[in-house]
């Protein structure tokens, strides 16, 4: 079976006749088909029409790209203008920050000299209460010690002195007051 093989193998191929229809065969059909439908599109101007469709898809993808383009240049000043005021923020919280300690300074500074003053003018109160209760002390001393002077003088001029020597003192008294 396999010399008949070989045989079939060698032997060359039937040559077929390829069919034609009025002078063509299939592939000038076909070649002929499509020139008469690319006649039949230039005919109807349909490579207008299929220009105009391009055209205005390629006007419409311009229209987007420079609609896009002015977005991103719209977020990017966006984005500018952003961390500018960020900086700017910044700034201004040290800025903040900085004057609130510098017034935070002065008002410790303010309570300090409050402080004092407060603590000087109540020490000089107390002083003040203190001489004065002092000056009190002093006149209720005296008075004290006139009463008791004027009674133990008193006592002793009772004691000492008797009708005539009394006598004697008023008349040298009026004597005085006379001589005046």
């Amino acid at each position: 079976m396999s010399s008949l093989l070989m045989i079939a193998a060698a032997a060359p191929a039937p040559q077929s006749a390829e069919p034609t229809a009025f002078w063509l065969n299939p592939g000038g059909w076909v070649a002929l088909a499509v020139l008469i439908v690319f006649a039949l599109l230039a005919w109807k101007k349909v490579h207008h029409a299929i220009g105009k469709a391009l055209d205005s898809k390629i006007a419409l993808i311009r229209d987007q790209l420079a609609e896009a383009e002015s977005l991103r240049k719209e977020a990017e000043a966006l984005k500018a203008e952003y961390e500018a005021k960020s900086k700017s923020a910044e700034k201004d919280r040290e800025a903040l920050l900085e004057r609130a300690h510098h017034e935070a300074g002065e008002i410790v500074a303010k309570a300090r000299t409050d402080a004092e003053a407060l603590i000087e003018r109540r020490t000089r109160m107390a002083e003040d209460k203190i001489a004065a209760e002092e000056r009190s002390a002093v006149e209720q001393l005296r008075s004290v010690a006139a009463d008791a002077a004027a009674k133990a003088a008193a006592k002793i001029i009772a004691e000492r002195h008797d009708a005539s020597s009394d006598a004697k003192l008023v008349d040298l008294a009026i004597k005085e007051f006379a001589g005046r």
